[in-house]
């Protein structure tokens, strides 16, 4: 038996694209945006992050050194925090990828509230 994973960990560059509204195109459709809107070459290890305007939606375009990967995520409840306030494309790190597939918003101030804890 066969199996890939994608481990988003691995992945050095993680895109976010602010200004997609449309999720019907395809890979050479978000390749060409990738390419031509922003200049950044789509054949590198980086993920790419589209969302629609209900932001219930994503898409996510990765080349793995051997072909493109399309990965589709549909909520049936609720909506990615999503920035949707500026256009272009900007870079995340990995946690903030992860808050943003948990349904958390993408700026967190604390994870903890710092505490000193005082023993009697």
């Amino acid at each position: 038996m066969f199996g890939i994973m994608i481990s988003f960990d691995d992945i050095p560059e993680i895109y976010i694209v602010k200004n997609v509204k449309d999720l019907r195109k395809g890979i050479d459709g978000y390749a060409s945006i990738v390419q031509n809107l922003y200049q950044i070459i789509p054949f590198q290890d980086a993920l790419f992050i589209f969302c629609n305007k209900h932001r219930n939606k994503i898409k996510c375009l990765y080349w793995d050194g051997n072909g493109f990967w399309l990965l589709y995520k549909r909520l049936e409840k609720g909506h990615f925090q999503f920035p949707i306030r500026d256009d272009g494309i900007a870079t995340i790190t990995k946690q903030q990828l992860r808050w943003l597939l948990e349904g958390l918003k993408m700026e967190q101030k604390k994870a903890f509230e710092n505490e000193s804890y005082k023993y009697a």
